[in-house]
């Protein structure tokens, strides 16, 4: 398939610049996979969609304040850090603005100095590699000196740190929101559960490959990002309990979908793993663990889209999001919601 088969005309006003006051109150657009039939909800009528003794699977991965503002140490010059992976303790592959003046053995500090970076290689696509110094805990002195890692389309500045996470944040590690996730609240989380839903955490630490267009003519030509992540024993049994009586197994998110899709066996059957995943799912892949997705509005192009493409039928995925559209859904990491099942 073309990339081109991907895009599709946003209008600049539906890109969601902050988030709604409540969580729960985005919309939520409900595409049958099979029939291309669609409804127009909101998300908290998620419940309504799901039965007892299905799983509910969520990414508890947490956001690094992976963006860093300092100084170039021998001229002033201000620049910006982006914290991209950790290679080893204490050592980042990071993005650096502006990249030139950012050569091997250049030297950076931040905040009131209690931070200093210096440049020791350089990495793919430009990332440099860049060893910290610093007294104390690193996510301490992240959590002091560090900003959200908003997307680009996002220009608005986020009032509340914690908006760009999810109620259920557990380990911190991802350079972006696992986005499906921030329409949940505890309140909603606590009535699925009371409806007889195993819900259930994987954590795959997201990194910005995850928003990056595909920049190749046929999509069988990109090579995808790894990604850490990681399930546990008692997860994997859940979900494969939950399989063998027949009940549905929904991800929400990508993240999450590509966490399940790398961890089954042929059998179809989850297993409880760590490691690093480069899955390209894209129409044509066959799957093997999820029956049903939450998810947001992708941009044009991505392997997100594609993904959710190779779920519910591309023909299928671009009318709704035509239909989206039309009716102003909200796109993108603050935008609204859809469920395929």
């Amino acid at each position: 398939m073309k990339t081109a088969d991907f895009d599709f005309n946003l209008p600049e006003e539906l890109i969601a610049q902050t988030p709604l006051e409540k969580r729960d109150e985005s919309r939520l657009m409900v595409l049958n996979k099979k029939t291309g039939e669609i409804q127009h909800r909101h998300f908290y009528n998620l419940l309504e969609f799901l039965n007892e003794g299905d799983c509910l699977v969520l990414n508890n991965t947490r956001v690094l304040p992976a963006r860093l503002f300092g100084e170039k140490v021998d001229s002033g010059g201000k620049m910006e850090f982006l914290l991209l992976k950790q290679v080893r303790l204490n050592t980042w592959e990071v993005l650096v603005k502006p990249g030139k003046r950012a050569k091997i053995g250049s030297r950076f500090t931040f905040g009131d100095g209690s931070l200093e970076a210096e440049v020791i290689d350089i990495g793919e696509e430009g990332s440099r590699i860049v060893e910290f110094k610093y007294d104390g805990v690193f996510e301490a002195v992240l959590d002091r000196l560090g900003k959200m890692p908003l997307p680009p389309y996002i220009t608005e500045e986020l009032e509340e740190q914690e908006r760009y996470q999810t109620v259920y944040s557990k380990h911190t590690g991802s350079a972006a929101a696992p986005t499906a996730g921030l329409h949940f609240t505890e309140e909603l989380l606590d009535k699925i559960k009371n409806k007889g839903v195993h819900v259930v955490f994987i954590t795959l630490h997201v990194g910005l490959g995850t928003f990056r267009p595909v920049k190749v003519e046929n999509i069988d030509d990109h090579k995808m990002h790894a990604e850490f992540f990681m399930i546990e024993d008692e997860v994997a049994e859940t979900i494969n309990s939950v399989k063998e009586r027949g009940g549905k197994v929904i991800a929400v998110g990508t993240t999450c979908c590509r966490t399940l899709e790398s961890a089954v066996t042929e059998e179809g059957r989850i297993k409880s793993s760590s490691g690093w995943t480069d899955i390209f799912i894209y129409p044509g892949y066959q799957y093997k663990v999820i029956d049903g997705l939450v998810t947001n509005f992708h941009l044009p192009q991505s392997t997100l889209i594609m993904l959710v493409s190779a779920l519910a039928g591309q023909e299928n995925v671009m009318s709704a999001y035509e239909v989206a559209v039309e009716e102003k859904y909200r796109f993108f990491s603050f935008g609204d919601a859809m469920l395929i099942k």
